[in-house]
């Protein structure tokens, strides 16, 4: 398919999991893409699989001054930016008491204040119409224990896409959101746990799934490029949840 064809996007968090996934899909249906990432592995692994298909991009998503080199890089390259998906993200857990000052405020500035700052740094080359795509997650709708901190992130992301929607629209810029549920990424071994610990908790969240099982990226990305895509061209500050059901329960 061709449904971004000619158009222009950038991923970032594109070197793994749910990022990746939507590289790979946006550069099918016809998009120049670039992808951002925080490690020179992961950006090294996933330059060497999308070749030339593909501008990687070494950045610090919670860093201000990095979000603005970003932009500077989609912008010497591009010229303009049709697409923005905001996927960089950290996910760490742990009960109320034992949540450090610094710990928080690594949270805030790699889900919320480093999206902000990017949004802010790409909107002189951002054209009309444009597509952002935030992606949040169940988490800040559901009150899932020793998760505090990454709800508290997650919700501020879906506040952003309906508060910037209503503030970019007069200039052609959609903005959406998609919530995850729990989808079978890298995100999970990045845990710390034991194998034994890791088998019980993704059990114990398989047993809330109404589906019976966890996501897979790909029924992540292809939401995300029916947002970034003109068929969605009507819809504007909404949020697509992709959770199998859990958080209707």
């Amino acid at each position: 398919m061709s449904r971004l064809q000619n158009k222009t996007a950038l991923i970032t968090g594109g070197t793994s999991g749910i990022g990746l996934e939507t590289a790979r899909q946006f550069i099918a249906e016809g998009a120049r893409v670039a992808i951002t990432g925080s490690s020179a592995k992961s950006v090294e692994t996933a330059r060497a699989e999308l070749g030339d298909k593909a501008l990687v991009i070494q950045a610090d998503a919670g860093h201000v001054e990095g979000q603005k080199a970003v932009a500077e890089a989609v912008k010497t390259a591009f010229g303009h930016l049709d697409i923005l998906f905001v996927n960089a993200g950290v996910a760490e857990f742990g009960p109320l008491e034992q949540w450090s000052e610094a710990a928080f405020d690594k949270s805030i500035a790699i889900n919320v204040k480093g999206p902000f700052f990017l949004v802010q740094a790409l909107l002189p080359i951002f054209s009309n119409p444009a597509s952002i795509v935030l992606n949040t997650s169940i988490n800040a709708h559901i009150g899932m224990p020793n998760s505090s901190v990454y709800s508290l992130t997650k919700g501020a992301l879906l506040t952003f896409a309906k508060t910037l929607s209503g503030e970019l629209i007069g200039r052609g810029i959609r903005v959406n959101a998609v919530s995850p549920g729990p989808i079978a990424t890298p995100l999970y071994d990045k845990l710390g746990a034991t194998a034994a610990d890791s088998k019980a908790m993704t059990d114990h969240i398989k047993s809330q799934i109404p589906v019976g099982r966890f996501g897979d990226p790909a029924e992540v990305a292809k939401t995300i490029v029916f947002l970034a895509s003109d068929e969605a061209a009507y819809i504007v500050g909404s949020e697509l949840v992709i959770d199998g059901g859990m958080s209707n329960l």
